[in-house]
């Protein structure tokens, strides 16, 4: 589609509703998938309906940011402790490979 085209705001309501039925459709499909193909179904660039998805989503970039601190926080404390059990693993290698070098006697 040529840019500087205008729809109409029963085009672009029906448009984000196919988007949402989609997507509570195909779960696990993303979000970018999913608007790709119904841009492709109603004519209309990927970019103008993802634009709308957003804009009729009030609130969510806000909570998608929220659910992406937490979930930093969250892998940042497991890969502290995933850095500790290997450490401590080490450590146990260690003694056990010098256990193993020593001479019996």
């Amino acid at each position: 589609m040529p840019s500087g085209v205008k729809y109409d705001t029963a085009f672009r309501e029906r448009a984000v509703r196919l988007l949402q039925e989609r997507r509570s459709e195909y779960q696990e499909e993303s979000l970018t998938a999913s608007i790709r193909q119904v841009a492709g179904v109603v004519g209309m660039p990927y970019d103008t309906l993802r634009t709308w998805n957003r804009q009729s989503t009030p609130g969510l970039a806000g909570a998608v940011s929220v659910d992406l601190a937490s979930e930093n926080r969250r892998l940042k404390r497991e890969l502290a402790e995933a850095k500790r059990a290997n450490e401590i693993l080490r450590s146990a290698a260690s003694f056990f490979a010098a256990e193993l070098d020593r001479p019996r006697g």
